[in-house]
């Protein structure tokens, strides 16, 4: 078996010699080339792959030395038995330092020849599963780490992160998806962080129809040159919970053809990891966004506020972006509460919840932060237009008939307060500090806007 699938390079400038490797070896099933000289022997090794080569010490033009080191220079070098007539300790010494498997001596007992040649790829094949094994088992751990995490923030950039080294890449991105539509950065290799979006926007659609490890289509490909990318060289990975899409890793820069070490087994199977951690993340986030939601307008509460402030200050820091925190504040909700009763006021604080959601987008994250207080969480927002997303809202909600349905139609305000990452502090503590001083300033008047710089002689962080 070890013979049909074991290819060896025969390299002899003796007609002879030539002659009864051949028999001696195609006897014993193996796959044979034959050269009559060094010079085409070096020539053949860059062209094709083989498990040993055969050469004699001294030959016209390049020697069995330098056909050895030539094979010893090949990515997977193949093992090299050296064969010379005229034998010393100082040649065979010679030989050995330089990488030969083995050296044998003219003239040779054939059962000798062939017992050395059966040993070294004996030797060579158990090495080559042992390799083989050791990789099956380091893939198996990798595998297995990869498809245990169950926290989204550290499962997407580790499966980015080996997604790249085992395809050979060194360029890509990754992604989640928000009620499936708006698109998130979640790690960046290698590419800006406005390219990466750019190139989200466009494979998005591929991403629909396609499972698993793919390359996108086609039709795509003109789109892609615009953006300085070649779709010969993008692979993208689907990441779903259930049949949902919600989120994914796209690979730049994978070699049109790839390269023979890249094992696609190996590679499908790393995906199969991922997609099975992926889907169990998306379900422990969704446990924990029932932990972290209020139940009576569906926002995040105010828990959630802390844990979303750290994770977006990371990626702030990271990708060098700006985001604006926003602290809101109905005015008089208590007369709601006083004149119609409790259940009016839960209802009206249900339409506020309603009527946030239409001033903010997707990516943004709101919140209840208790009682008729509400925040809201600004991604990639410096502070004016903060100031134009908060007065938004502060329209929307004064020019709002609430309790319509219950024959009580009511009108309130809101006073606003945001503070600004990194422009008015670094810190999260100090960050919550004056988006709350912010909005109480403006409590003072009602229904207005205040940011950090209304606060007089404030303090940042």
């Amino acid at each position: 078996m070890i013979a049909d699938q074991s290819k060896i390079l025969i390299v002899e400038d003796e007609l002879f010699f030539r002659k009864l490797y051949r028999d001696l070896l195609l006897e014993e099933g193996y796959r044979l080339d034959i050269c009559e000289n060094g010079d085409d022997a070096i020539v053949m090794l860059q062209q094709r792959e083989f498990d040993l080569v055969l050469t004699d010490m001294v030959m016209p033009g390049s020697s069995g030395l330098d056909v050895l080191r030539a094979a010893k220079a090949l990515p997977n070098p193949p093992d090299v038995i050296l064969v010379t007539g005229h034998a010393s300790l100082e040649s065979a010494i010679d030989a050995l330092k330089n990488g030969a498997r083995d050296y044998l001596v003219k003239p040779f007992d054939p059962e000798e020849l062939k017992h050395l040649v059966s040993n070294c790829l004996q030797q060579r094949h158990l090495l080559t599963e042992n390799d083989q094994l050791r990789r099956q088992i380091q893939l198996y751990r990798i595998g297995q780490s990869l498809s245990s995490l169950i926290d989204l923030d550290h499962l997407i950039p580790q499966a980015l992160e080996v997604l790249l080294r085992e395809m050979n890449a060194s360029i890509g991105c990754s992604f989640t998806l928000k009620d499936g539509v708006s698109a998130t950065l979640a790690e960046l290799k290698n590419l800006p962080a406005e390219c990466a979006e750019q190139l989200i926007d466009t494979l998005l659609p591929q991403f629909d129809a396609m499972t698993g490890l793919c390359q996108p289509g086609d039709a795509i490909s003109a789109r892609l040159l615009k953006l300085q990318q070649r779709r010969e060289q993008i692979w993208i990975l689907p990441l779903r919970d259930g049949e949902i899409l919600k989120g994914g890793i796209i690979l730049c820069d994978v070699v049109a053809e790839l390269d023979l070490s890249v094992s696609l087994t190996d590679v499908h199977y790393l995906c199969d990891q991922i997609a099975l951690g992926f889907t169990n993340a998306c379900r422990y986030r969704d446990a924990q966004e029932m932990m972290y939601t209020d139940d009576l307008t569906g926002l995040y509460n105010h828990r959630y506020l802390r844990v979303s402030l750290n994770r977006e200050i990371r990626r702030a820091h990271r990708y060098g972006l700006k985001f604006s925190l926003l602290f809101l504040d109905l005015d008089r909700f208590k007369e709601i509460n006083d004149n119609y009763g409790h259940l009016a006021g839960s209802a009206a604080l249900q339409e506020v919840g309603h009527l946030l959601a239409t001033c903010v987008r997707d990516v943004d994250t709101l919140f209840r932060f208790g009682g008729d207080e509400f925040a809201a969480i600004l991604v990639e927002t410096d502070d004016r237009t903060a100031r134009i997303v908060a007065e938004r809202i502060r329209t929307v909600i004064e020019g709002h008939a609430f309790l319509e349905d219950e024959k009580s139609p009511s009108y309130i305000t809101v006073t606003a307060g945001f503070s600004t990452f990194p422009t008015d502090t670094t810190e999260k503590e100090a960050l919550l500090d004056l988006a709350d001083r912010a909005m109480y300033i403006g409590k003072t008047t009602r229904n207005v806007i205040c940011g950090v710089v209304d606060i007089p002689e404030k303090g940042t962080g």
